[in-house]
């Protein structure tokens, strides 16, 4: 008789899932884990929603996504078959992995950056060289000479919120010109430079969006991938050969009119990186160390206190940060930046913790 485990399939031996942070069933909390907006998604995009509700559900959606890729690349100043839509930026990650990193060689990424990347390595039997970040916490491209399979960088990088200029993500694609390099954009809205305008001159370069962050949406899952028409036409044979119809009718709706409204994404953008500033200066005069951040969080440690036992004592005020018991992090707490009325909770808070 077979055991439950002799039923799986090898490949999920050796599998380490993602972890995503608390999603807390317990009302009231200031949740400052997962890097939310802490403001809601348009009305147009909500008004877009409902409407599409009301009729057409027993239909299939567009395959082609055809309406948000055109209000996309639009918005980019970028053509329209320049653009791949998928069902939230992991799943637009999981068919760029497929399609273009699984190579002889491994594929080049930093030691500390979004956790998810090493989860696909192992999903699709990539294999992965982690290059650490320098002292100050930051991606030194000098360091991405080895020869790889591919390259894949969080820009600006996470957990860590430090961003690149858009002359070191070019001095990477120059000196890996023969493979894949795939910038992560997920967070680029809060102050970072987009390298979709580089797309034209680098055909080795793949960008990757979410409208989960910047346009409040992380409830659609809507992500995208702006890249040279044949890197967009590898990323349709893989979803064409897992799912024809990846967004619903309700995302399109949604998605396509959060990227219509552009004063709408203009003020809330620019109201989270105002309360990150301001967050971070009072984080500042309470002795932590925050590092530079062009995300909507802040990476901080405090010297004279452990992390661990700093996101307890939050929770126990019923604030949720994120602590990671990782090297070289495991001292430092991701802060996602709430509205500014949580952002003075969690000040509070951390200065009752600091000043026992």
């Amino acid at each position: 008789m077979h055991s439950a485990t002799s039923l799986r399939s090898p490949a999920l031996s050796g599998l380490v899932p993602y972890t995503p942070g608390e999603q807390a069933a317990t009302e009231g909390l200031v949740k400052l884990n997962t890097n939310e907006n802490p403001y809601p998604p348009s009305p147009r995009a909500i008004a877009a929603i409902s409407a599409a509700a009301q009729q057409g559900l027993q239909l299939y959606p567009d395959p082609q996504s055809s309406g948000l890729r055109q209000a996309i690349a639009e918005f980019h100043g970028i053509a329209a078959s320049q653009v791949f839509a998928g069902n939230g930026s992991d799943e637009v990650l999981a068919h760029a992995f497929f399609a273009f990193f699984r190579q002889a060689r491994p594929v080049l990424m930093p030691d500390i950056s979004y956790s998810f990347y090493k989860v696909y390595c192992g999903l699709y039997g990539i294999d992965a060289a982690m290059v650490p970040l320098n002292n100050a916490m930051r991606i030194d491209v000098a360091q991405y000479r080895a020869p790889c399979g591919g390259v894949v960088i969080a820009n600006p990088n996470a957990p860590t919120g430090t961003g690149l200029p858009l002359a070191a993500i070019e001095q990477l694609l120059q000196q890996q010109s023969q493979c894949v390099v795939l910038v992560d954009e997920a967070y680029v809205d809060f102050g970072g430079e987009s390298a979709i305008g580089l797309i034209n001159s680098y055909p080795n370069l793949l960008v990757v969006h979410t409208l989960s962050k910047s346009r409040s949406l992380a409830g659609l899952r809507v992500g995208f991938a702006a890249g040279q028409r044949h890197l967009i036409e590898a990323l349709e044979t893989v979803k064409d050969s897992f799912n024809s119809y990846p967004l619903d009718r309700l995302a399109l709706a949604g998605a396509t009119a959060a990227y219509e409204d552009r004063a709408y994404f203009e003020s809330t953008r620019a109201a989270v990186m105002q309360s990150r500033e301001t967050l971070r200066s009072d984080l500042l005069d309470l002795g932590f160390e925050v590092l530079p951040s062009q995300a909507n969080f802040l990476m901080v440690r405090h010297l004279g206190h452990d992390a661990a036992s700093l996101a307890a004592g939050l929770r126990e005020q019923r604030i949720l940060v994120r602590h990671f018991r990782l090297p070289r992090i495991e001292q430092y707490l991701r802060i996602s930046v709430g509205t500014p009325a949580q952002c003075a909770a969690l000040v509070q808070a951390c200065r009752a913790l600091v000043m026992r």
